[in-house]
């Protein structure tokens, strides 16, 4: 699993090649706004959780020590 590093509206972003469908969800679905709100929120609470238009769940960690954000996903409980 190599881990791959992407700017998604400005914000540095490291995730998992096989988890492509959330980045591109964040990229390419999302507006600046609502993704500056995913952002801002994982920055200040320490992660953001988000579901996508398939229902996957996913979680925005911010890395302190970076200034990164880092995606995983969720699984359902």
């Amino acid at each position: 699993m190599a881990t791959k590093k992407e700017k998604i509206h400005g914000f540095l972003l490291k995730f998992e090649e096989e988890l492509r469908e959330g980045v591109r969800y964040l990229r390419d679905d999302l507006q600046y706004r609502e993704a500056k709100t995913l952002f801002d929120a994982a920055r200040l609470q320490g992660t953001a959780e988000f579901e996508d238009d398939y229902d996957r769940d996913w979680t925005l960690t911010y890395n302190r020590g970076e200034g990164t954000y880092t995606l995983v996903r969720r699984q359902r409980e």
